[in-house]
């Protein structure tokens, strides 16, 4: 059995005095009241700071997905560079498995690589937007592409090299040097408009300008099969170098060979000049195989003189 009890509240002034009742259903409606108000407060403040929270978490989130993309365009573009990089490099190794005497690689052989070692995806690509899951998968992919191509062309550079050991004197007699420093590059081999009388011709070499008086190197070991004034050549220069292999050197202002002299690759043999059929100072340089003018530019492989 209950008790009903009253609680009065009694308040005193100079002029006045208050009293207030209070029954056992009042009290605990008015504390009712004020935990459900607490409550209220309470609730309304944690979803203010959640949503603060929530906001930063986001703004961060955004950050570091704009980070991301960025970094993966990144990579991409560097990947494109590299790639170009690995097609010059296989066009060399064509070339240096040609000049050393070795079979070119078969294209089958060389899609398939060497092997390599599959990367693991890590476990933040769960956590990613698909988009973005994708790309670094497929960034993943092309890494590992790239790196079965360095593998496969550091073993082909392997055996060229262990070829060419056991190949060097017949390596010294290919032309393989800038014959010139300095300059740049003019006309170059294939056909061109004449500049003298405009006619459309085929260039046999490739001119360097550069001023009169530049060291001439010789590209590779050999003979000097010519040197004096040839009409429109100038003055000349033939060395022919063993394995089928001649060069000459044309328009000349100084000559320091002699008909039948031996050379070794880097010796200088001359002076650039403007002597002959010549419109300015330059060097005409041909590369010719059993006959055939062939690309200088497929025959620098070092800096002029080493």
């Amino acid at each position: 059995m209950f008790l009903k009890r009253k609680y009065i509240l009694h308040a005193e002034s100079d002029s006045d005095i208050n009293q207030w009742h209070f029954s056992n259903a009042k009290i605990l409606a008015l504390v009712t009241i004020s935990l459900v108000v607490l409550s209220s407060f309470l609730l309304v403040g944690a979803d203010y700071v959640s949503q603060i929270l929530y906001d930063k978490r986001l703004k961060e989130f955004k950050s570091n997905y704009a980070s991301v993309v960025n970094n993966i365009d990144e990579i991409q573009l560097r990947l494109k560079e590299l790639d170009q990089q690995i097609i010059q490099i296989e066009e060399k190794d064509r070339a240096v498995r040609s000049y050393a005497g070795m079979p070119e690689v078969d294209k089958d052989i060389r899609k398939l690589g060497i092997g390599g070692v599959a990367i693991k995806e890590p476990s933040i690509l769960n956590n990613l937007a698909p988009a973005v899951s994708k790309e670094i998968s497929d960034l993943h992919l092309d890494i590992e592409k790239l790196s079965r191509q360095v593998n496969f062309e550091l073993a082909s550079y392997e055996k060229i090299y262990e070829r060419v050991k056991t190949d060097i004197n017949r390596i010294r007699h290919i032309p393989s040097i800038r014959p010139v420093e300095g300059g740049f590059l003019n006309s170059n081999f294939g056909y061109r408009q004449d500049p003298i009388d405009n006619v459309r011709r085929f260039h046999q070499g490739q001119d360097f300008a550069v001023p009169t008086g530049t060291p001439i190197f010789a590209p590779a070991d050999g003979i000097v099969k010519r040197a004096y004034y040839i009409g429109g050549f100038g003055n000349h220069i033939k060395l022919e170098h063993s394995s089928g292999y001649t060069t000459t050197f044309s328009h000349l202002s100084k000559i320091f060979v002699r008909h039948g002299q031996k050379i070794k690759r880097g010796d200088v043999i001359g002076e650039t000049g403007n002597t002959g059929r010549s419109t300015a100072p330059h060097l005409h340089y041909e590369v010719h195989y059993h006959g055939t003018p062939k690309d200088p530019l497929d025959y620098f492989f070092s800096q002029s003189g080493n």
